[in-house]
C-alpha cells in the first residue's frame, strides 16, 4: 500500500482514518494541509469497505472543526431559555460531578441515579474499555440505552437460541444467491447488525452471479428500488408473513435443520394455523407470494433472511426475529456459505466472555414493573421513573453520547421529566435537546482525535477483518478522551463511597484503550497488535466460515427452536392479528432513515443538510385525497400521546394506509450554543410514538403507531 505518512510538501500529510458514524466502519484516506482536512476518500486497501464511502464519512472532518462542539467542561447557569453556560476546569468539573453523584447514592440509594447510553457508545473504543466500569460504580439498576429503541429483539433471540446476546447470525452476503430483506434498508443504513460497507456493489455482485434480492417493506425504500422484487407489507404484520413461511416449509416437508437442533415438531405445531391466506388477509402480501418466497429460500443454492429495524421496533419484534432465526436454521443453509454464519473477530466478545451472555428479568422497573434484559430497562420507562415519587425515584441522571428527547418514545414528556431532576451530567460534546437540561457537560474528544478499534462491529461483519486506527490529530492539553473521563469519575466516586477499586479494576482503569486492545488480541489467535500496526488499512482474516455447533454458547451446544419466552407471546399475536382491521380514519406511522442523516445529530453540517428537504410526512396520494388534503400542505398528525404539524408530501412509494416521518428531526433552540439549530426544519417522530407500546423484550414499538392526519 501507499506510504500514507509521507508528507509531499511542508504542512501537508496524508493519514488513514476510520469512520465511526455508522456500523459500516469504513476505512478512509485523509489529505491534510496545515492541520486542516482538505479531502476525505474511501480507502481502497481496506479489506472490508474496499474504498466505499458515503456522505456521512465525507463529513467526519466537519465534526473535528465544528464550532458548536464543546472542548472543555461547561456548567449551566440559569434555567430554560434564559440559561447560559460557563466553562469549568477539568478537575473542578470532575469533582463537582463525583460529589453530586456520590451524595445521591449515599442519601437515596444507587437506584436514585439513572444512566442513559446513546448509540455512539457502541462506536467508541474508549467507552468499550472504560465505560462499563464507570456504569458499575453508579450502583444502579436504572440503566437505559438506545438499544431498547433499536435491536433488543435480536439480542434476546440470540441469547435464547445461541446462548449469547451477541451471537448475531450474519448473512453471508458475498456468497448468497437469495437474499430476503424484511423491514431493513441497507442501501441507506450501510447495514445494521450486519456490517456491510459497499452494499450497493455487493448487491450488483449478487445479481451478476445470478442471485436475487427480494424486499418486504411498507415503503418502497432505496433498497427496494434496487431489488428484484418488492412487496408492500402492512406495518406490524410481518410476523404473520414470516410464520406463514415457516408453516409452508414445515407442512411441505422442506425443512433441513442441522442435527444439533431441537423442537422441530413443536415448532410445526405452533405455526400450523399461521397460513399464507391468513397472512395475506392481515398483511397484504399475496398468499402465493408467501409460498413462493418460502420455497425459494429452501431450494436456492444458498439463501438467507435478514430483518432489521422495521421488524424489531414493533409490538412483536421478538416474534419476528425468532421467526427469521427459525427460517434460517431450518432452510438447509444455516452456518454454510451463502446462508447465515457467525463472524470470528480478532477480539471475540462472545467466546472470551468479554461481554455478558445476556439475562432476562433479574429485576423490574419500579413504576411499570417491566423486566430488564442484559442489565437494561426499557428506555420507554425512563420518564416515569423520574416523575413518579417514592423510594428509588431517579433524581440524578447521567447521559452519555445520547439525545433521548429526540430518540425515545414520548420525547416531549421526557424533556419535561429531565427538567425535574435534582442533578444531571452529560458526557457529550454537543448541547442538544437532552443535554440542555444538564447541570454539567463533560465533552470528550472527537473521532479524529482518538484511537479506534471496533470491538462491536468487527463481530457483525460480512467478512472477518481487523483494523487498528491511531488518532489522526493530537487533542489539546485541556481536552480529555472519553475513557479518561470515565476513569477519573470511577476513581472519584469509588473514593467518596468508601469502596476503593480492586487492584485489577484500578489497573484496567489506568490502562489506555490501546494497551487493553493489545491484551485482548493476545487472548486469541487471529491477529496481534503488531500485525495491525503494520497494516493500518486493516488485516483480512478471510470469508465467514462454518463454526457450528462448537461455537454455540448453549448447554450441550444445541439450538432450541421453541424458547418459551417467545412462544408464550404467540396468543397475544393471534389476538392482535384477529383485530387487525384499522379504523376508517386511522393510518399507521412508520419511521425512515436517510443516508445523509446520522440519527439526531450532524444536522448542523451543511454538507449533509444541503439539497432537497427530507423532513416531510410521506403519504399515499389516495390517503391525501380521501381526507381532502393537498401535496405540500401543512397537516396535523395526532397519536394517543402527541400532536405535530408538518408539511406532507404525496408519494406512491408508501403502502396505502401508511404514513412516514424520518427519525432524528425536531430540533429546538434553547440557551446558547445549541447544536443542530432550527435551521433544519421538521418535527420529532418521537413526539408521536407511545412509551406504553412495548415488545416482550422491552423494545419500543416505534413502527405501526396508529395516527390520524388532518388539516391543522
Amino acid at each position: 500500500m501507499d506510504d500514507v505518512t509521507a508528507a509531499p510538501a511542508p504542512g501537508s500529510r496524508a493519514a488513514l482514518a476510520a469512520c465511526n458514524l455508522c456500523e459500516a466502519i469504513c476505512g478512509l484516506r485523509l489529505s491534510i494541509e496545515d492541520g486542516v482536512v482538505t479531502s476525505v476518500r474511501g480507502n481502497r486497501d481496506d479489506p472490508l469497505s474496499r474504498g466505499y464511502i458515503c456522505p456521512k464519512g465525507v463529513s467526519l472532518a466537519d465534526v473535528y472543526t465544528d464550532p458548536d462542539r464543546l472542548r472543555r467542561p461547561v456548567r449551566r447557569v440559569g434555567e430554560g431559555a434564559e440559561a447560559t453556560w460557563e466553562e469549568l476546569g477539568w478537575e473542578e468539573a470532575l469533582d463537582l460531578v463525583a460529589d453530586r453523584i456520590s451524595a445521591t447514592i449515599q442519601t437515596q440509594g444507587g437506584d436514585a441515579v439513572g444512566v442513559y447510553l446513546g448509540n455512539p457508545n457502541a462506536h467508541s473504543l474508549g467507552f468499550g474499555t472504560h465505560g462499563p466500569g464507570f456504569i458499575r460504580s453508579l450502583q444502579t439498576h436504572n440503566r437505559f440505552s438506545a438499544s431498547t429503541v433499536d435491536q433488543i429483539p435480536h439480542q434476546l433471540v440470540a441469547h435464547l437460541m445461541y446462548g449469547h446476546q451477541l451471537m448475531i447470525a450474519i448473512p453471508d452476503l458475498d456468497r448468497t444467491s437469495f437474499f430476503l430483506v424484511v423491514g431493513a434498508n441497507p442501501m441507506a443504513s450501510n447495514g445494521s447488525l450486519m456490517t456491510v460497507p459497499d452494499f450497493p456493489n455487493r448487491v450488483r455482485d449478487l445479481k451478476a452471479r445470478g442471485g436475487r434480492m427480494v424486499v418486504l417493506d411498507p415503503r418502497r425504500t432505496e433498497t427496494a428500488r434496487v431489488a428484484d422484487e418488492h412487496h408492500f407489507v402492512r406495518p406490524g404484520t410481518d410476523a404473520a408473513v414470516l410464520l406463514a413461511m415457516l408453516q409452508v416449509i414445515l407442512t411441505e416437508g422442506l425443512a433441513r435443520p442441522p442435527a444439533y437442533v431441537d423442537g422441530l415438531d413443536h415448532l410445526a405445531d405452533l405455526v400450523a394455523d399461521f397460513t399464507p391466506e391468513d397472512a395475506e388477509r392481515v398483511s397484504g402480501v399475496p398468499a402465493a407470494t408467501v409460498r413462493e418466497l418460502a420455497r425459494e429460500l429452501v431450494t436456492s443454492d444458498a439463501g438467507v433472511v435478514y430483518g432489521r429495524m422495521g421488524v424489531s421496533t414493533q409490538a412483536f419484534g421478538t416474534v419476528c426475529q425468532w421467526a427469521i432465526a427459525c427460517l434460517n436454521v431450518i432452510s438447509g443453509h444455516f452456518d454454510s456459505p451463502g446462508g447465515v454464519m457467525f463472524t470470528e473477530p480478532a477480539v471475540d466478545m462472545v467466546g472470551r466472555r468479554i461481554a455478558g451472555p445476556g439475562r432476562y428479568d433479574r429485576w423490574r422497573s419500579r413504576v411499570r414493573d417491566v423486566p430488564e434484559f442484559a442489565g437494561e430497562l426499557p428506555a420507554s420507562a425512563m420518564a416515569e421513573e423520574i416523575t413518579t415519587p417514592g423510594p428509588g425515584r431517579i433524581s440524578t441522571m447521567v447521559t452519555i453520547a445520547g439525545n433521548p428527547v429526540l430518540s425515545t418514545p414520548g420525547g416531549q414528556h421526557l424533556a419535561e421529566a429531565l427538567a425535574q431532576l435534582d442533578f444531571m451530567v452529560s458526557v457529550d460534546f454537543y448541547i442538544n435537546e437532552s443535554t440542555r437540561h444538564a447541570d454539567v457537560i463533560l465533552p470528550p474528544t472527537s473521532a479524529l482525535e482518538r484511537d479506534q478499534y471496533d470491538l462491536v462491529f468487527h463481530g457483525f461483519a460480512v467478512r472477518n477483518t481487523a483494523r487498528w486506527t491511531p488518532a489522526v490529530f493530537e487533542p489539546d492539553d485541556d481536552q480529555r478522551h472519553d475513557w479518561q473521563i470515565f476513569a477519573a469519575l470511577t476513581e472519584r466516586i469509588s473514593e467518596r463511597l468508601g469502596t476503593p477499586l480492586s487492584a485489577e479494576a484500578a489497573g484496567s482503569a489506568a490502562a489506555s484503550p490501546a494497551e487493553l486492545v493489545d491484551l485482548l488480541l493476545a487472548t486469541g489467535d487471529r491477529a496481534t497488535m503488531a500485525d495491525l500496526r503494520e497494516h493500518p488499512e486493516g488485516v483480512d482474516l478471510g470469508p465467514l466460515r462454518p463454526t457450528m455447533p462448537g461455537r454455540l454458547q448453549t448447554p450441550e451446544h444445541r439450538i432450541d427452536l421453541v424458547p418459551a419466552l417467545v412462544t408464550d407471546d404467540l396468543p397475544r399475536l393471534r389476538a392482535a392479528l384477529g383485530d387487525a382491521t384499522p379504523d376508517s380514519d386511522e393510518l399507521l406511522l412508520i419511521g425512515r432513515r436517510h443516508q445523509r442523516d446520522n440519527n439526531s445529530w450532524m444536522h448542523n453540517t451543511s454538507r449533509l443538510t444541503k439539497g432537497k428537504a427530507r423532513h416531510h410526512l410521506l403519504m399515499h396520494p389516495d390517503d391525501l385525497a380521501v381526507r381532502g388534503l393537498t401535496d405540500g400542505a401543512v397537516v396535523a398528525v395526532r397519536s394517543r400521546v402527541g400532536r405535530v404539524e408538518v408539511e406532507v408530501r404525496a408519494t406512491a412509494d408508501l403502502m396505502p394506509g401508511v404514513v412516514s416521518l424520518p427519525h432524528g428531526y425536531g430540533h429546538q433552540v434553547a440557551g446558547t450554543r445549541l447544536a443542530h439549530a432550527s435551521t433544519v426544519p421538521g418535527v420529532s417522530i418521537n413526539d408521536l410514538t407511545d412509551p406504553a407500546l412495548l415488545d416482550v423484550s422491552g423494545n419500543a414499538a416505534l413502527s405501526g403507531v396508529p395516527v390520524t392526519v388532518s388539516a391543522p
